[in-house]
Formats: structure tokens, sequence, C-alpha cells
């Protein structure tokens, strides 16, 4: 499965449209990585614990947004967007959407 996010695939055709598809995950921090969060506000630094949370968020919604291309017949999807959204008190949700495609 070809994960782009531009419109094309370089060098191949799009020979089968199949739609928007999407995955989203909804993750909430820790108690522990924020008291760790609180120390690094004072002296600075890379909050690691929640890029680490980030990274695993996006790879899920990457994943399942490839699982519902795989399932309309595509092998391709472009156009690739990530965005994210709070959607309660330390809660957020990450959102991965294109366009699933054939190509050649």
């Amino acid at each position: 499965m070809v994960i782009t996010n531009v419109e094309t695939v370089p060098g191949q055709s799009i020979i089968e449209h199949y739609g928007l598809v999407q995955g989203s995950t909804i993750r909430a921090k820790h108690m522990g990585k924020d008291i760790m969060a609180s120390f690094k506000n004072i002296i600075g630094g890379e909050l690691k614990g929640y890029t680490q949370l980030l990274i695993e968020a996006r790879e899920e919604a990457v994943d399942r947004m490839e699982k519902q291309a795989e399932e309309l017949g595509a092998n391709a999807v472009v156009n690739v967007r990530i965005s994210t959204s709070s959607v309660a008190q330390g809660a957020a949700e990450i959102l991965a959407y294109g366009t699933a495609v054939r190509v050649d």
C-alpha cells in the first residue's frame, strides 16, 4: 500500500478512485507523564513521553485509514493529511484521511 501526501503516485497512473478513507484514535494523557511534564515545564526540554504518545497515535490512525482503503480494494492512498483536535480535557483525537485509489 502506497501512502503519500501528494495528489498522485509519481510514475503511476490512477486507474480507479474509491473516495475518502479515514482512520482515527483518541488518546488521553497519563497521570505519570503529566507529573514529568510539569517538571520539564520548569526546566525546559522535550516531553519525550508525549512525543512517543503522539507518534503511536499517528501510526494507529494511519494504519486504520490504510485498512479501510484495503477493504475497498485500493492499493494506494493519496493526498493524505493528519489533523488533531481536543475532544475532552486531557484527550485528543488524531485523524488521518486521504483518497483511496488503485494505481498501476
